[in-house]
């Protein structure tokens, strides 16, 4: 049964899972996986299969020892002292990606290396003639390959196994493929890894992997100081192969000295026995990448690295566009500011040129409310504008108007015309005749601004025959809401201004009752660049019928309120407007003046 390991057992199971992961290339969470599957099935507590791992992996020589169940390789003595070890291999080497194999050794009368025989094996490992993984223990790599004893490998194997330093060998050729072997002692066996370079399936996925995720891999073993790479990871340092890796010396003086203390913070974490990964700058030619380095180490049971391992991968490409990214966002956030800004002095700009009334304006038998809705670029200023003022003679002047565009030419022209309405209002009260006059203007000035336009709806009241005079400028009808019925007024003739010279406007008339509601407004509540004007009016009139039935005398800021714009790109200007008996008004009067 496994049990909670103490501070001890936990050092040695962790051990053992470096080790197993360093030797079967796998992550250290697979070969934590691999070491309790194997407690589990050998019915043995955790630990000590952990140190039985670290005994076969990085222990001493148990020396010579038989192997059971191979006839040809058993010397005398106890079968069972080795089984175990066998046992434990061939669970390694199933989680072993590639060609492995773990052979028994035979020797000569001399003591010189005779054969290798097959003990444990990886199931991708396969002979010439077909066999494959399970199909070859047992037997000698002599039957398999005849052509390796007599090669220069075979004294190679045999310096491995008496000196236990680690060789690699290779590429070299080998049938129809071209391989690499890496031969490490193990115990008293031999194991041997083979790497196929071409028209490999496994090489290929290998090889693709690396390519598509620009990363490559290597080892160093700190007890023989042989180091290895992958053929990306000559690619990624732009190195030729023949030259071999990069010295120590070497790799620290492409570093960049900027990037000193985080190469410091991951010499202290890996000193700790953590894993690390980090990114550093390096400089490659004449360029600078950015390398990520993912390492760890297989260490013994002090926590003394024996041999570190690890993953480079370039991403100069994402680290790059992260830093494209990190400046656009900093040009973004200064342009927010700006905008900010701007759109600040711009509302000041149009509370400078259009105030609009916090509240609703008393005037004469009318009780008047505005409302300005900015366009979604709210740090333009529109041309949309409004005039609600007592006239000289106790009648009321009504007027809402729309300079096409944005801008300081918009701004500008809806001012003029707005102070020109109000001086014309002190000679004239007619409301086409005060649209000729505004007409001329606008001609005037579209001669000094081409493609000027603008349009408008002037009305007067008066609060004695409670009569409502209007006449309008290419400009959407006002509504009347009676009854709570809403309805668009019939329209007057009347072109845009600016578009003819000496134009001419029409008048039409109405009676404004007590209880009726009058609105004004610019095109920006009811048109819309996908809807049709129809679709807008019958939206806004819908509100408003549901807004008057509901409560009748709704104060007439919480009715507007209810109105939004159809076009919101669009600045839009509402003016409402409630006629008021004589008898309320004269009462307001009164309390005003207490």
């Amino acid at each position: 049964m496994t049990t909670e390991p103490g501070e001890a057992g936990r050092l040695t199971v962790e051990r053992a899972v470096g080790l197993l992961a360093g030797r079967a290339r796998c992550r250290l969470a697979e070969a934590h996986r691999h070491l309790l599957q194997m407690g589990a099935e050998q019915g043995r507590d955790l630990i000590e299969v952990a140190g039985g791992v670290i005994r076969l992996l990085d222990g001493p020589d148990p020396g010579p020892a038989p192997v059971a169940g191979l006839s040809t390789v058993v010397p005398a003595g106890p079968v069972r002292q080795f089984a175990p070890w066998i046992a434990t291999v061939q669970r390694v080497l199933d989680v072993a990606p590639g060609m492995a194999s773990f052979f028994t050794v035979e020797r000569d009368p001399a003591g010189r290396l005779a054969d290798l025989v097959w003990a444990a094996v990886s199931p991708e490992a396969v002979a010439p003639g077909g066999l494959r993984g399970a199909q070859l223990l047992g037997r000698r790599i002599s039957q398999q390959f005849p052509d390796v004893v007599a090669s220069d490998r075979w004294p190679v194997y045999e310096q491995v196994l008496e000196t236990g330093r680690p060789a690699v060998l290779g590429p070299f050729r080998h049938g129809d493929g071209l391989y690499t072997v890496r031969a490490h002692r193990l115990g008293v066996g031999l194991l041997l890894n083979w790497t196929r370079h071409d028209e490999s399936p496994v090489g290929d996925r290998l090889a693709g992997t690396e390519r598509l995720g620009n990363l490559g891999w290597g080892e160093w073993d700190l007890i023989s100081d042989d180091v290895y790479w992958s053929d990306q990871l000559y690619r990624i340092y732009e190195r030729d192969p023949r030259l071999g890796p990069l010295s120590q010396a070497e790799s620290e003086a492409l570093a960049l000295p900027e990037d000193e203390p985080l190469r410091a913070a991951a010499r202290v974490a890996f000193e700790r026995g953590e894993r690390v990964d980090v990114t550093l700058r390096v400089r490659v030619g004449e360029r600078i990448k950015y390398l990520r380095t993912v390492a760890d180490a297989s260490r013994d049971a002090e926590g003394r690295p024996l041999r570190i391992f690890g993953i480079v991968q370039d991403v100069t490409e994402r680290e790059t566009s992260a830093r494209r990214l990190a400046e656009v966002e900093r040009e973004l956030d200064e342009q927010r500011r700006d905008l900010a800004a701007e759109h600040e002095l711009a509302g000041k700009l149009q509370r400078i040129i259009l105030p609009i009334p916090d509240g609703p304006i008393e005037l004469p038998g009318l009780k008047v409310a505005l409302r300005y809705l900015p366009a979604g670029e709210e740090s333009l200023v529109g041309g949309d504008w409004y005039h609600a003022a007592e006239l000289r003679d106790g009648s009321v002047l009504l007027a809402v108007g729309d300079v096409a565009g944005h801008g300081t030419r918009a701004a500008k022209t809806m001012a003029q015309l707005r102070h020109a309405l109000r001086a014309l209002a002190v000679t004239t009260s007619d409301p086409a005749e005060l649209l000729r006059h505004l007409n001329a203007l606008t001609c005037d000035l579209e001669r000094e601004t081409p493609e000027l336009a603008a349009t408008a709806v002037v009305a007067r009241f008066d609060p004695k025959g409670r009569e409502i005079v209007w006449a309008q400028a290419g400009h959407p009808p006002p509504l009347l809401s009676r009854g709570g019925h809403t309805a668009p007024l019939d329209r007057p003739s009347g072109p845009m201004l600016g578009v003819i010279d000496d134009a001419r406007y029409e008048t039409a008339r109405f009676d404004l009752r007590v209880g009726d509601l009058l609105l004004l407004y610019t095109d920006g509540l009811v048109e819309h660049r996908d809807r049709g004007l129809d679709d807008g009016l019958a939206t806004v009139m819908r509100t408003v019928d549901q807004a008057v039935r509901a409560s009748p005398r709704q104060p007439l800021g919480e009715l507007l309120a209810r109105l939004q714009q159809a076009n919101p790109a669009d600045d839009t200007c509402i003016l409402a407007a409630r006629p008021v008996s004589g008898e309320t008004q004269d009462l307001r009067r009164y309390l005003s003046g207490v």
